[in-house]
């Protein structure tokens, strides 16, 4: 099995920027883009950040966890991209079939978040009040202080770097009770 890495955080908090990066310097490696699971339900879908769609959410988390676990057992150097909060971790994991993965949420100031979402181009969501939800929610949960990079200033590559040498020193690494 390869490494497994899901790089989270609320909207604008620049995961697929990152991501991108960390998949295209690593050899034989998959980008699981989680929004795409998402867009696979085709009616009755309601919005994720809603209290009433956490069945519907856990379905999803399943849906990708699934995937992603597969990826991963097939040798490739997984990086999963989405929105994978603390309260949904164990979920993700232990459906990816893995006993260990690495963890990183990227938590910009929610000012940051609410900008880049406004001026972002070529991506479907925009929705302000969301992002301050989704982004109190990562802000106010329980998430050890090695697992979170708040850091705005630093350039998408520049965290992607230091997320690497975090994980290579196993610092992210997150075991599924």
């Amino acid at each position: 099995m390869s490494s497994f890495l899901i790089v989270t955080g609320p909207p604008g908090a620049g995961k697929s920027s990152v991501a991108r990066i960390l998949t295209d310097t690593t050899r034989h490696s998959v980008l699981i883009e989680g929004d795409v699971f998402f867009r696979f339900l085709a009616n009755g879908a309601l919005d994720p950040w809603l209290p009433e769609s956490h069945e519907q959410n856990t379905v999803v988390t399943r849906a990708a966890g699934r995937a992603a676990g597969e990826f991963s057992r097939g040798g490739y150097a997984t990086v999963y991209d989405g929105v994978i909060g603390p309260w949904f971790l164990n979920t993700f994991a232990t459906t990816a079939g893995l006993a260990v993965v690495d963890y990183v949420v990227l938590l910009p100031p929610v000012e940051t978040c609410q900008h880049r979402v406004a001026t972002r181009q070529g991506h479907g969501f925009t929705d302000q009040d969301a992002t301050i939800h989704m982004h109190a929610q990562f802000a106010l949960s329980d998430i050890a202080d090695r697992h979170v990079i708040s850091d705005p200033h630093g350039t998408p590559t520049a965290i992607s770097a230091a997320i690497r040498t975090a994980q290579n020193r196993g610092e992210l690494r997150y075991t599924v009770p």
